[in-house]
């Protein structure tokens, strides 16, 4: 049993419209196009749990407090009583070092996990001050940075996975389709008890109110999802993709929403991720039950 979480920011749950860019791909944003008060029909016979991203507390969802919730089972903004934008502050650091999902999975035995991201050359020249709550939960554990080398040689995806922002940035990267993307992923996922992969491009176009950049994004984003579903086997793999809070959904705002996220499941845990992820304080714990053998559940 494997687990791959595919993490999208700034992906909620909206209505219906041309201030939704989901709408007008139509049947091309399937399976990200979820819709309020909609059943969507998901290929692959994957299941829909609508997840709140505003934890009992006021204000609009973020990503710094969002992000390390979903990374550690901790309701951060309830426990800070607030949401966190940008990057986590030492009190959320604090928090991952704690509870990071990487270093449970490492104390539990339920390895090898990969976060599959590759970082920029830049990032390892002149580490920037403030990082991302992925990068210190990677760190609690003592896992490997992947690299631009890993990136060349199918060991990674940079977060935007055709690598033309990564060729923006003067790195010699290979363009790739999202199918090309998709088929290495794929064999990581097979190959890592859990996998975590992150998209966050997504989310500038909503701020930048981008609709070409937010058709292209979420269309290319589909077809990866899709492509990665076509190459697993989902008897065996279990794939989630979640969000920290709403934005792409709206354009007819440069901020985040109060929408719910979707939280999509598909293979052989798909029905226990579905009934349990209510909250992004669940998403934790539900991959843990998940990759967890049952007697120790017993």
């Amino acid at each position: 049993m494997s687990v791959l979480l595919i993490f999208v920011d700034g992906l909620g749950i909206g209505t219906r419209g041309g201030h939704n860019p989901l709408h007008l791909l139509g049947t091309e944003g399937a399976p990200l196009a979820v819709f309020e008060d909609e059943e969507p029909p998901l290929p692959f016979g994957g299941l829909l749990a609508r997840t709140d991203a505003r934890l009992g507390v006021e204000g609009r969802p973020q990503s710094a407090s969002g992000q390390t919730t979903i990374l550690t089972g901790v309701n951060v903004p309830a426990l800070l009583g607030q949401h966190k934008q940008g990057f986590p502050n030492e009190r959320m650091r604090e928090i991952i070092r704690e509870h990071s999902l990487f270093l449970q999975l490492s104390r539990r035995g339920l390895g090898p996990a990969l976060f599959a991201n590759a970082y920029a050359g830049r990032f390892f020249a002149r580490r920037p001050r403030w990082v991302s709550a992925t990068t210190v939960a990677v760190e609690a554990a003592g896992l490997r940075f992947r690299t631009v080398e890993d990136l060349k040689a199918g060991r990674a995806l940079y977060h935007d996975f055709t690598n033309r922002s990564l060729a923006a940035l003067g790195e010699e990267a290979p363009l790739r389709t999202p199918e090309e993307a998709a088929a290495i992923l794929a064999p990581l996922a097979s190959a890592h008890r859990f996998t975590l992969y992150e998209h966050f491009i997504a989310d500038r176009a909503g701020h930048e109110q981008d609709r070409g950049a937010a058709l292209l994004v979420l269309g290319e984003l589909a077809r990866f999802v899709r492509s990665v579903l076509a190459r697993l086997d989902l008897t065996r793999t279990t794939v989630l993709v979640t969000s920290d809070h709403g934005n792409v959904e709206d354009l007819s705002t440069r901020n985040h929403t109060l929408n719910q996220v979707p939280t999509l499941s598909w293979g052989p845990a798909r029905e226990h991720a579905a009934r349990r992820v209510r909250t992004l304080a669940d998403l934790t714990p539900t991959i843990l039950e998940i990759l967890t053998p049952r007697e120790a559940n017993a």
